[in-house]
């Protein structure tokens, strides 16, 4: 379990990738990656489901974006109605359920 204030080694797609393939082609075990790289065993078996799903260990962000203090009146109040239209359908779609 993470403790207040821990630090989280994050790697690059790239790193991952890599790491990822040298357990799925069997050059190295889980566990010798994982003492090596000082990984957690898991993580490297999270990458390799992601991987076997999804083709890629990239991570994808999800969610809305975020509104930018650059941006013009004009785009952010067009960012702003797609975001209620996307919200009012699924409104929509939860009341269709009921």
């Amino acid at each position: 379990m993470a403790s207040k204030g821990q630090k989280f080694k994050s790697y690059s797609n790239e790193e991952r990738k890599q790491i990822t393939k040298l357990y799925i082609s069997g050059k190295e075990s889980i566990q010798s990656l994982s003492k090596r790289l000082e990984i957690s065993p898991n993580t490297i078996k999270t990458w390799a489901r992601k991987y076997h799903l999804k083709g890629t260990t990239d991570i994808i962000k999800n969610g809305r974006p975020k509104l930018d203090k650059n941006m013009s009146e004009l785009e952010r109040l067009r960012l702003e109605n797609e975001i209620l239209k996307k919200f009012r359908a699924f409104i929509k779609e939860q009341d269709k359920r009921k």
